[in-house]
């Protein structure tokens, strides 16, 4: 950029112009939200039938080309933003050597050098010392010795002339710099020309956006930054300190940190990891088209097969080799997916307010976490937070939603005068080996400030003013046990725990809300029962540490919390399947049904079972 481009410039354009953007984010945001919440909600209330299920997709389509622009403007905006920060600061440096040019009555020239005129004392010889030009110089080093050069020259105007010149060179470098990273950048956010949002395109925009975020650093770093490890009262008092702008800079670059935020509104954590899921369940989808693209030919092969005990012969189409590795793989890049979309599947079903889904938390990495309310938590009456156990993971999450999703319908049709929200909490990396994982509390130890963190925001947000109550299952009851003893002042009112191998308490009142609001059952057909109670170095599984016996009501990790040395309230639930009468485990997951879903749901909306 040369000085007569960077004198006419008018960075406030650039701004003007991010500001159009901005509001074209925010109209498509309007638009994409009055097709999901209103339009859509209405449409599956009213119409059934093939027709309203075309309409219905097509809707979708719709709402998904809003999200887009969306998300593209909000980016565009940002780096024109950015851009012009950083141009409005090399313009100021410019205008501040002009000025400083002309009051000295220095000459600048069009390449940016500076002519300073005869002056200062008289020579010897009787000579005013000699005027010049100097050019302006940015590297350190160079800098230093010309100011210095100067400062030996008898001429005053010398030093005047080197600093303008100096500061002139500086602001159109930094002016150059700023254009030849913005302008790449720029052209970069474009969109495909036609009206399908495909898994591509959302690549595109993950990518665009890590382009925007590395630009854009200055920009952010000129107004407050969030904080570092930041509690939820502090995320909040620093989220609303922020101008519209700015939180619209910030959930354009960075929508995973701002969609674990806790203690930001639940609207804003959900506009920003929806982003995220549609991002990365583009690229989940594009490396699953190209590893089916790569299906080995022929797939099978005609084998004889013999019988080994008539001789009997026979041909048979089998997978090849090949096929069977290629096809492993095919499954194991489809489960994430699946996970993905049971989380998409809430959002394009729901069909009222109250059911409204919000998506509080999105990782797709290594097993995969999410956070999904069924029902606004920063509005609800009642708030409970489910924390599933060993085995939860994103692949298979729609099972988890399902739990929050039965026991907000009954926790509704428990107390219709109050809203309840019910919040699935996969925030942690839960163990995955019953007999293996399971048996180790670092899962949980990992867990208690993230849930405590979490259910501290909710509080936040609500002002304290939310009857909140965490359920545990399974390992899921170790992690909200440990959170509730090592946090004495969470803003917990009840604990509800099920299925469970010990909550890292020998006793009730050890988890500080209260002994007579800490509810636990145990299914007599659950197999947790067997859990073992600990044996010194030996494996908490070891047949040995049965020797033990039971006696002392010790199992796993503490007492158990349905004997009566635990000290809480149990309440009744059904016997539940047998081993091996559906699976293993069948009386372990039967805690959402019947009686055992009555009492939860009135424990939840502030009653006793």
């Amino acid at each position: 950029m040369d000085l007569a481009t960077l004198k006419a410039l008018r960075p406030t354009e650039y701004s003007e112009a991010a500001d159009g953007y901005r509001s074209t984010s925010d109209m498509a945001s309007a638009a994409k939200d009055r097709i999901d919440n209103q339009i859509a909600v209405a449409l599956r209330n009213q119409l059934k039938g093939k027709a309203a299920t075309a309409a219905g997709k097509q809707l979708g389509e719709l709402s998904q080309n809003f999200h887009y622009v969306q998300v593209q403007c909000g980016l565009v905006s940002t780096a024109l933003e950015a851009f012009s920060y950083e141009t409005e600061a090399a313009k100021r440096k410019l205008d501040t050597a002009l000025e400083n040019a002309k009051a000295a009555n220095l000459t600048v020239n069009s390449d940016g050098s500076v002519t300073y005129p005869p002056g200062g004392k008289k020579g010897e010889d009787g000579k005013t010392p000699d005027g010049g030009t100097v050019g302006g110089l940015t590297d350190s080093t160079a800098s230093a010795v010309g100011r210095q050069a100067a400062n030996f020259d008898p001429n005053p105007h010398h030093r005047l002339a080197q600093d303008c010149a100096d500061l002139i060179a500086t602001a159109l470098k930094e002016a150059t710099e700023a254009d030849e990273k913005w302008a790449p950048k720029l052209r970069a956010l474009t969109a495909d020309d036609d009206l399908t949002v495909s898994s591509g395109d959302w690549v595109d925009v993950k990518e665009d956006t890590t382009g925007v975020l590395k630009g854009a650093d200055d920009y952010l770093e000129s107004f407050r930054e969030p904080p570092k490890q930041g509690t939820p009262e502090e995320n909040s008092k620093w989220w609303h300190g922020l101008s519209e702008e700015q939180q619209a800079a910030y959930i354009s670059v960075h929508p995973e940190a701002i969609g674990w935020m806790d203690g930001l509104p639940a609207t804003v954590r959900d506009e920003s990891n929806r982003t995220v899921l549609a991002e990365a369940r583009g690229a989940a989808q594009t490396r699953l088209d190209s590893w089916v693209a790569q299906e080995p030919k022929p797939a099978y092969v005609e084998r004889e097969i013999i019988n080994a005990q008539t001789g009997e012969r026979w041909t048979a189409k089998v997978p090849t080799d090949e096929w069977r590795e290629w096809e492993k793989k095919r499954k194991e890049l489809e489960k994430p997916l699946n996970g993905m979309k049971a989380i998409q599947s809430r959002f394009d079903t729901y069909v009222n307010e109250s059911t409204r889904p919000y998506l509080l938390g999105f990782d797709d990495r290594n097993n995969g976490r999410a956070i999904v309310a069924v029902g606004n938590p920063d509005t609800a009456d009642n708030v409970v937070t489910y924390v599933p156990g060993t085995g939860s993971k994103l692949s298979s999450i729609d099972g988890d939603i399902s739990r929050a999703e039965v026991l907000q319908d009954q926790a509704s049709a428990t107390d219709p005068a109050h809203s309840t929200a019910s919040i699935m909490w996969l925030g942690y990396d839960a163990p995955q080996g019953l007999l293996s994982d399971a048996t180790d509390p670092k899962y949980a130890d990992d867990a208690r400030e993230p849930l405590s963190s979490f259910l501290t925001g909710i509080d936040t947000v609500h002002g304290g003013a939310v009857n909140s109550t965490v359920l545990g299952h399974s390992y899921g009851t170790l992690v909200a046990g440990e959170t509730l003893r090592d946090h004495p002042d969470l803003p917990v009112d009840n604990a509800i725990l099920v299925g469970s191998p010990g909550v890292g308490a020998d006793h009730a009142k050890d988890l500080n809300i209260g002994a007579d609001h800490v509810f636990a059952a145990t299914a007599q057909n659950d197999l947790v029962n067997l859990a073992p109670p600990p044996a010194g170095t030996l494996a908490p599984l070891n047949p040995k540490a049965y020797m033990r016996l039971f006696d002392d009501h010790s199992i796993m990790y503490g007492n158990d919390p349905t004997s009566d040395e635990f000290g809480g309230r149990t309440f009744q639930v059904a016997d539940g399947g047998l081993p091996g009468s559906d699976g293993l485990m069948p009386a372990h997951s039967q805690y959402w049904e019947g009686d055992s879903l009555n009492h939860m749901a009135r424990i939840v909306t502030g009653g006793t079972p």
